[in-house]
């Protein structure tokens, strides 16, 4: 199966079901950063806390000043690559929870990604192989196709990247690691 507009509104829809980033809540880190310009080491933290629970927590050892600087820095840059880059230099920020502060920054530009938007790009022939972990290139690949996608169909490329996470869900058999 492509992926077209129907294949968009299906997963979409289901990605309320699944345990998966919360759109509403990244759209109100959105309007904080974009207002304020940087996020607070607390913004950072609850950002990184709806994506990976686990390692949240090391959020909390970069110093205020630094996740101010650091993410205000990111939205200030121009390339993904060096976006997603500098965002990983914080503790507990890897490219999948550093995608959580682009997506909030633009959700028009940017997707979540992790290892189910990567699994389902890679069912539909977009990647090859399977990955565990990510970083500065992986989310460039990535978002690459996300953006296609969201070109033929309209949708924003956060949906999409929704969109792929719930298909993920929908379809794996066993468990995801």
């Amino acid at each position: 199966m492509d992926i077209d507009e129907k294949f968009v509104e299906k997963y979409h829809e289901l990605y309320g079901e699944t345990q998966g980033v919360l759109p509403k809540k990244l759209e109100e880190f959105g309007e904080k950063y974009r207002e304020k310009r940087f996020l607070t080491r607390e913004d950072l933290y609850s950002i990184a806390y709806m994506s990976s629970t686990r390692s949240a927590y090391h959020v909390k050892k970069n110093p205020e000043k630094r996740c101010k600087q650091v993410s205000a820095n990111a939205l200030a840059l121009r390339d993904d690559f060096s976006k997603i880059g500098v965002l990983t230099l914080l503790k507990g920020f890897k490219a999948p929870t550093a995608s959580c502060v682009l997506t909030a920054s633009d959700p028009n530009k940017h997707a979540v990604v992790d290892t189910r938007v990567w699994a389902s790009l890679e069912r539909k022939g977009f990647v090859e192989g399977r990955k565990e972990s990510f970083g500065p290139a992986d989310y460039v690949e990535m978002i690459g196709h996300i953006r296609k996608i969201a070109d033929k169909t309209g949708f924003k490329t956060s949906e999409i990247g929704y969109a792929l996470f719930a298909y993920d869900y929908d379809v794996r058999e066993g468990t995801l690691h």
